[in-house]
């Protein structure tokens, strides 16, 4: 197929975590909000004078001083993090705000702030933390809203002069869903027999959503959009087999590609940093506040196995389900980042269920922050592809 248009412009966004985009949005005086987890409503971070950035660490490689303070049994994604900071390279941030998603990511935003990494000549500089619920419930949800007020609106308002009235919200959540609307659009092109975009060109657009200012993004993405519905596709597939990537956190698109490199075609992500469901559109009433409905639906939409109720957990087998259904995956790979506490209790308990269950073919695998080109994993993937193959000629 025929290279997207903009494709290099959102690669070259992704290999730094204080890209163009931001620097240019800070020049006009934003001011930029760094974030380490999807149970942060993104649509308040990004009021009139502010916006978010997901935080990432491209091109990682040695987490020497990282694993030093955080020890080698917390996961690499945190001390990656660590890493990066200590080197100064998140000291662009005008503010940092993180929930306790799990306890690595405390550790490790703790540790950031005792070491003073971050904040360096930028008057009005904040570390903020949030208790996120448990369970998806009524009283999770006063406290999520409780949360967010405090750890997230005050803050704003107190240092900066944010405007966090209910009709500034739902202007930033409009923005919001301008953006959900284009990536899920495109991402509907992957739903085809011959699809015309890969999994790795779509994950690089949904991560640049993640990590630059959504209103400088919002016009080349419109135009990756009409691009995709002219694209010509090859009519002999090139994959052997449509894969559905589970688990959690990625945000190296060189997982995507060595998978696809692999034989797989990768046609729809259940993971953080992922769109289904992290780029669901927000749907506002008038009947209620912004914020209690923004929180509701980031509660009861989340996937995160921090959440603990059985309907909860249920539903996130059932919703998998439901996506490898709909995008027409032949199999699952449900992957975990090493050491990470909450996702291997969830990848050992899901992908024996989504198996046994519900019948689907389940590679299940741990891999590291930063793949480069693991022979190990690439094996592994290959092997998985040439299982489903024969499990389709056998039926």
């Amino acid at each position: 197929m025929k290279d997207l248009k903009h494709l290099i412009f959102f690669e070259d966004l992704l290999q730094e975590a204080n890209n163009s985009l931001i620097r240019q949005a800070q020049s006009e005086g934003r001011k930029c909000i760094g974030y380490m987890c999807e149970n942060v409503p993104e649509p308040l971070l990004n009021l009139p004078g502010c916006f978010s950035a997901r935080l990432r660490a491209p091109r990682t490689g040695s987490m020497e001083m990282g694993t030093y303070y955080l020890t080698s049994f917390l996961c690499e994604y945190s001390r990656a993090m660590l890493e990066r900071a200590l080197e100064g390279g998140f000291n662009f941030l005008d503010a940092m705000i993180t929930p306790d998603g799990c306890s690595m990511l405390n550790r490790c935003v703790e540790n950031m702030e005792l070491l003073r990494t971050m904040g360096e000549g930028k008057e009005g500089f904040f570390f903020d933390y949030m208790e996120i619920p448990m369970k998806a419930d009524y009283n999770g949800l006063d406290l999520y809203v409780l949360q967010c007020r405090n750890h997230i609106l005050k803050p704003l308002q107190e240092h900066y002069g944010i405007d966090i009235s209910d009709e500034a919200i739902r202007r930033a959540v409009a923005q919001h869903n301008r953006i959900c609307e284009l990536i899920r659009a495109i991402g509907d092109f992957r739903k085809g027999e011959h699809p015309v975009i890969t999994g790795y060109e779509f994950n690089v657009l949904t991560l640049a959503s993640y990590s630059a200012p959504k209103d400088l993004i919002e016009d080349r993405l419109a135009q990756t959009l009409e691009e995709l519905k002219e694209r010509a596709y090859d009519p002999k597939p090139w994959y052997k087999a449509r894969v559905l990537v589970v688990g959690s956190e990625i945000d190296d698109t060189d997982f995507i590609r060595l998978v696809e490199e692999s034989g797989a075609f990768v046609c729809a992500d259940r993971f953080c940093y992922g769109s289904l469901p992290g780029r669901d559109p927000i749907v506002l009433t008038d009947e209620e506040d912004a914020l209690t409905q923004i929180c509701r639906q980031y509660m009861y939409r989340g996937e995160c196995p921090r959440y603990m109720n059985t309907e909860k957990m249920d539903a996130r087998r059932s919703y998998v389900d439901a996506l490898a259904k709909e995008y027409h995956a032949d199999g699952i790979i449900y992957q975990q980042m090493k050491f990470c506490d909450p996702w291997a209790y969830e990848k050992m308990l899901g992908s024996h269920i989504l198996r046994e269950e519900y019948g689907y073919p389940v590679l299940a695998v741990d891999r590291p922050y930063a793949i480069g080109s693991s022979g190990q994993m690439r094996t592994r993937v290959q092997a998985f592809m040439e299982s489903i193959e024969i499990k389709k000629i056998h039926a």
